[in-house]
């Protein structure tokens, strides 16, 4: 459709907002949820990641919110730590673009429940976190769930999974029943869509398909070695590659500290995060790797779901994930917003016959190659 901003009735200060940051045109999903969440419609939203989701609940909330009142008026919700930071500084982002006063606070487990409290008492009007600290705020009456207007939450599928189902759940119940409750992920699974329709007041739902499973701007390619080997591999491909950031996948936190321990051994800057790590440490590696002191982030799929970091030209697989949707989930961290980007893939020779598998679920073409006198060749 091709529509301005205007178009979708956001307002001139937000408009100028985003041109700040280089965004001029809206993506399909903006397009497609921003008129329907405007006219006070609940929406369920699903779309490919790196696809602007943030944004498409932002900048009508921005809008909706009543500057002049002092009251929380809506809490955005996320699965991990890390995403609900990543939602956070770009509220702030655009607060400070558009010069709007909306005021926002994030609100995560593991840190000073004391601190947060004082924040509270200024009463801003966009909370960002975690359900479970949100939830027992409610429950101590620092937050006024009565006020709020909104609700989104985002990676819903997580959100409704067993881990947090009860806390999101508990959160929606303890607002006024005509609030509006937006739900955002990359996918989300049948049974987690009827949670979700269960929950909304005829809830729009707004799929857009991408025309492939990935990005068509990411080249995938795969590497043959040992499975002794594929540490020594890793540092000789980064490298060949010199790339700025890297984004390194493998399946458990063992493996996490195993490969960033070596990496480090060999003069590699490498740090990690996975779901059980200290929020204090995760914290400390995202903002090492953002502002390049670390080139090298090794994670876990946990803890990588719903990362937005500019800059990240390769994606590399130390071990293949376990399902060709963490493929998809882990090679949409790069190539975002059209950009170019590499997945590569460093597997033992028990995996090769899972690559043909990916391929074929994926409908991707992943390329053999070897690294030769510190080159990638056919």
């Amino acid at each position: 459709m091709n529509q301005s901003f205007v178009e979708l009735g956001i307002q001139s200060a937000l408009v100028q907002g985003l041109a700040k940051a280089g965004i001029t045109v809206p993506t399909q999903i903006q397009e497609e949820v921003i008129p329907e969440v405007l006219a006070g419609k609940d929406v369920v939203g699903q779309s490919a990641t790196g696809t602007g989701k943030t944004l498409a609940f932002l900048l009508p909330l921005f809008q909706k919110i009543d500057h002049a009142k002092r009251d929380t008026q809506a809490i955005v919700l996320a699965p991990t730590h890390e995403l609900a930071m990543q939602i956070f500084r770009e509220a702030q982002l655009l607060a400070d673009n558009s010069g709007l006063p909306v005021t926002s606070s994030v609100i995560i487990g593991d840190v000073n429940i004391a601190r947060q409290i004082d924040r509270l008492k200024e009463r801003p009007h966009l909370l960002v976190g975690s359900s479970g600290r949100i939830l027992e705020l409610i429950q101590k009456r620092k937050i006024n769930a009565q006020t709020v207007k909104t609700i989104v939450l985002d990676e819903a599928d997580r959100l409704l999974d067993d881990n947090h189902r009860v806390s999101a759940t508990a959160i929606i119940k303890a607002t006024q029943k005509d609030r509006q409750l937006l739900l955002f992920s990359a996918t989300i699974p049948a049974a987690a869509m009827e949670k979700a329709l269960g929950m909304s007041n005829a809830a729009v739902v707004v799929t857009i398909a991408a025309p492939a499973a990935v990005p068509a701007e990411i080249e995938h390619l795969y590497f043959v070695v040992e499975t002794r080997d594929k540490i020594e591999f890793l540092r000789k491909l980064l490298a060949s590659l010199q790339v700025d950031r890297a984004l390194v996948f493998v399946n458990t936190s063992i493996a996490i500290e195993e490969t960033v321990a070596k990496l480090c051994h060999h003069g590699v800057a490498a740090t990690g995060i996975h779901g059980s790590s200290v929020k204090k440490d995760r914290q400390g590696a995202m903002e090492s790797f953002r502002d390049g002191r670390t080139g090298v982030l090794v994670a876990s799929d946990l803890a990588a779901r719903g990362l937005d970091i500019a800059g990240v030209r390769c994606v590399i697989n130390l071990e293949l994930p376990e399902d060709p949707q963490a493929y998809q989930h882990r090679a949409g961290r790069t190539g975002r917003a059209g950009a170019t980007g590499m997945t590569l893939s460093i597997i033992d020779r028990a995996e090769e016959k899972r690559i043909a598998f990916l391929e074929k679920k994926l409908n991707v073409k992943i390329l053999p190659k070897r690294l030769a006198f510190g080159k990638i060749i056919d």
